[in-house]
């Protein structure tokens, strides 16, 4: 390349968001652990497919779906906002016990940090995401957060992204995305992103999944800044 073609490549990514559930955190484990115990507790089973519907999610979506597929009004007289709040506690209690931070991912974020702007996109409930921030001190770290409750329409509608990008003036063509799960990907892809897949090896992707993402990296440990330079490049030639 060029000095002016790499200068090009150099400059025009200026943000990378994170997701939080499966890239920062290994929480998807406990999300799912936490739905199949409630489940269990009441002589119901949630199956691995009805998991994977509710990854990437604000509250309003996955409760939603936790209602109809477990039948939640007619067995137990449970609403979308019952289910929240149970489902909500039992996570937060795993997350007291124990935060499975997911290897190489706090460094990641600072590393990114050295020559981009970063910010978080979860669809994490409100005070479950703040209290990871907290703990793990990135709220120091990230110039903006967006979480689940603070969008009407979460993965894999764009909201969540867009959202977190104007807080901190970056156009979607200007950023790159880390993302483990479908709704997160297609949510990337709808904003206009850049998109790294970083799924976590208990949730893989299927390939129409990893066909929309511009690379992938099958553990946070290999992120590095010109992987985001090399995403940027490959959205901006699939624009063309």
């Amino acid at each position: 390349l060029s000095h002016a073609r790499k200068a090009f490549f150099m400059t025009t990514i200026q943000a990378v968001v994170f997701d939080m559930d499966g890239i920062l955190i290994d929480s998807e484990v406990l999300w799912r652990q936490a739905r199949e115990e409630f489940a269990a507790d009441h002589g119901m089973t949630w199956s691995a497919e009805d998991q994977e519907a509710t990854m990437g999610c604000n509250t309003r979506m996955w409760s939603r779906l936790m209602v109809e597929r477990l039948d939640l009004r007619a067995r137990l007289g449970m609403d979308e906002a019952a289910i929240a709040r149970e489902i909500k506690a039992r996570l937060l209690a795993k997350y007291e016990v124990h935060l499975p931070e997911r290897e190489g991912a706090m460094a990641a974020v600072r590393l990114a940090a050295t020559r981009y702007k970063v910010a978080l996109a979860s669809g994490s409930p409100n005070e479950l995401a703040a209290h990871v921030m907290k703990v793990t001190g990135l709220d120091k770290v990230f110039l903006a957060t967006t979480y689940g409750d603070d969008v009407a329409h979460g993965k894999p509608a764009p909201d969540i992204y867009l959202d977190v990008l104007q807080k901190i003036g970056v156009k979607p063509e200007h950023a790159v995305g880390v993302e483990d799960s479908g709704n997160g990907i297609r949510s990337l892809r709808a904003a206009g992103m850049g998109i790294i897949a970083a799924p976590g090896p208990e949730f893989p992707l299927g390939p129409e999944v990893l066909a929309l993402a511009d690379v992938r990296i099958a553990e946070l440990t290999a992120f590095d800044l010109d992987l985001v330079e090399r995403a940027g490049a490959a959205h901006r030639a699939r624009m063309r």
